[in-house]
């Protein structure tokens, strides 16, 4: 009983924070305005706090721009997780688009779709991802291109890292910087999960969203950790097959290390832009 009214608060509670940023969002989209940058992130900073997300950081998210945040992908959770860290968008498969409600908050994301089956239009996704990169956009790549089971990182994809090559011809930029980050899911209600626990944080893809969701939101109380390794830079020479190894090389690392309680965190605080159009936290 208790776990259904929890259910019906954070439903209720997510209703009225999204219709209290909707139409200031999406004014701030249409007319172009920076607004529409931090939105989202208000939101997510919220979310985490109603379902009960507590999103503990190790290492800093680097203040040079243009930045690709290459991360590997536990759960929808990690919109939530890596979106109430700094502004930022996402780099998303396109039938996101079309899910009930989750389509239409990505939209409201400002998440660029891509078609990753398609790899006749590779060039033409880079090409958009680019353009947001140069535009001074935070992007996020989920380089497993699939959700895992929270405890080992999948191979990484390396068609779309061609996004960060894509955006140095667009801009005066002389390199892109690529963050390696991880995502782990730890604890929940202060226990360890271990990894017979992970499954109540990892969705992967042969597990039904519905169920899944639910039974997350109604035990509530997890701790995240959104861990940043050292930026790569990526120049006009650089080799994206060796960079997205280097990425899936270090996400590993701090996954392993994250999970077995070997990184120095802290907690997520606020996150400011500054004169230069740099990010710096506060």
């Amino acid at each position: 009983m208790i776990a259904r009214l929890r259910l019906v608060f954070v439903g209720v509670a997510l209703l009225v924070t999204t219709l209290g940023l909707l139409v200031p969002q999406a004014l701030a989209m249409a007319l172009g305005w920076k607004l529409a940058n931090r939105l989202p992130m208000v939101w997510q900073r919220v979310a985490a706090r109603i379902v009960g997300i507590r999103v503990r950081l190790a290492g800093t998210p680097s203040r040079e721009h243009p930045l690709l945040i290459v991360s590997n992908h536990v759960s929808w959770a990690d919109i939530t997780v890596l979106g109430s860290v700094l502004p930022l968008s996402f780099i998303a498969k396109a039938e996101v688009r079309r899910w009930p409600v989750f389509g239409w908050l990505a939209v409201l994301q400002r998440t660029v779709f891509v078609a990753r089956e398609a790899r006749g239009r590779t060039g033409e996704q880079a090409d958009a991802i680019a353009t947001r990169l140069s535009a001074g956009d935070v992007m996020v790549l989920f380089a497993e291109g699939t959700t895992s089971d929270g405890n080992e990182v999948l191979p990484f994809k390396t068609a779309l890292f061609g996004a960060a090559q894509a955006s140095l011809r667009m801009s005066a930029f002389e390199t892109v910087l690529v963050q390696p980050v991880a995502i782990a899911y730890t604890h929940a209600h202060g226990f360890p999960l271990g990894r017979s626990g992970r499954p109540l944080a990892a969705w992967p893809g042969n597990v039904a969203l519905g169920p899944h969701l639910v039974r997350f939101v109604e035990e509530g109380a997890v701790d995240a950790i959104v861990a940043f390794g050292e930026p790569i830079r990526f120049g006009p020479t650089s080799d994206r097959k060796i960079v997205a190894k280097q990425c899936e090389d270090a996400v590993r690392r701090l996954l392993a290390q994250a999970l077995m309680g070997k990184l120095e965190t802290r907690p997520r605080r606020g996150h400011l832009r500054d004169g230069g159009g740099r990010n710096k936290t506060v």
